[in-house]
């Protein structure tokens, strides 16, 4: 964070100076008919059906601001919340922020956090449609997310069929590793520790999924097995996932797990955060994905080689 005793506070500014410095000048993408400075916003969408879901992020139990700039985690806060709408074959369209801070925050903190959010929106031609400010013992940023279907079916958990295969687009892992390389303090691997401070969802690609005939699709947030059991509940069947065609995310990690004393298998199959997508397709995916399993008759579960994983499996909101 800065420490400039020259920046107005929020206390200083007051609520409405600070929304009206927060939203001049910026663009709205045509999604959004009326944005910031009514009761509330106007978002239209074609399909006639919208798309939504919604997340938080809690400062030290979801980011540190002796890790990340206020823009990393004005990144973050969307991307998380955007992998949800492509996790249903939508198209993201606008977001709705609600951010609480302590009354001494200098105000470009905010700005620096506002500008991360708009720039991750613009990626995926989105826009910041409204929201609220609010005191706050700590840094509170609760993102709600809209998403046009553009006339398709959502894709649901519920779907997948024995005999598809799993299928998954984006990296796995690698943010579990980011995060395992900051809390040890181990430095080098930029990229790694990079990938946990800013997610990289596969932008697109939830749309080319469903385009393509997926069945079933989620994003991974907790971690590739615990998001594949709710899928595996959901629909009925069980999933089996191949260490084999997992061999290269493993390897990607081998020398950060070395360098922390971890097994990167625990970071493929059990690490969330990289929003990444899997989903289950008939017959062959998509342009961007690449199968990692198969999905079975039997009990709903998701086996690894064909044997239960008994290592770690995911994030639990209320673990630690």
């Amino acid at each position: 964070m800065r420490d400039d005793a020259s920046e107005p506070t929020l206390q200083q500014l007051g609520e409405f100076a600070v929304i009206d410095r927060l939203v001049r000048g910026r663009r709205q993408p045509a999604a959004v008919a009326v944005g910031p400075g009514d009761d509330a916003a106007v978002v239209q969408a074609r399909d006639g059906r919208i798309a939504v879901s919604t997340d938080m992020l809690v400062q030290d139990r979801h980011f540190r601001l002796d890790w990340s700039t206020a823009h990393d985690v004005g990144r973050k806060a969307i991307a998380q919340n955007a992998a949800d709408i492509e996790a249903m074959g939508a198209r993201p369209t606008a977001f709705v922020v609600a951010f609480g801070a302590p009354g001494d925050t200098p105000a470009a903190e905010v700005d620096e956090l506002v500008g991360g959010m708009w720039d991750e929106a613009q990626r995926i031609g989105a826009g910041i449609a409204g929201g609220d400010l609010v005191a706050c013992p700590q840094w509170v940023v609760s993102v709600t997310v809209l998403g046009d279907l553009d006339g398709r079916a959502p894709v649901l958990r519920s779907g997948a069929k024995a005999g598809s295969v799993i299928a998954v687009a984006g990296a796995l892992g690698h943010s579990a590793a980011g995060l395992s390389l900051l809390d040890k303090g181990v430095e080098g691997f930029d990229a790694l520790r990079r990938r946990h401070l800013v997610p990289q969802p596969p932008y697109g690609q939830g749309v080319a999924a469903a385009a393509g005939g997926a069945q079933a699709m989620i994003d991974v947030s907790d971690g590739l097995v615990a998001d594949l059991r709710h899928v595996a509940e959901s629909s009925g069947v069980a999933m089996d996932l191949s260490t084999a065609a997992l061999a290269a995310d493993h390897d990607a990690l081998a020398a950060a797990g070395a360098a922390v004393g971890a097994d990167p298998w625990s970071w493929v199959l059990g690490g969330g955060e990289d929003h990444a997508l899997v989903a289950c397709f008939a017959g062959p995916a998509p342009a961007g994905w690449r199968i990692i399993g198969r999905v079975l008759d039997g009990k709903a579960d998701v086996l690894v080689d064909g044997h239960e994983w008994t290592g770690y499996a995911g994030w639990q909101s209320y673990d630690g």
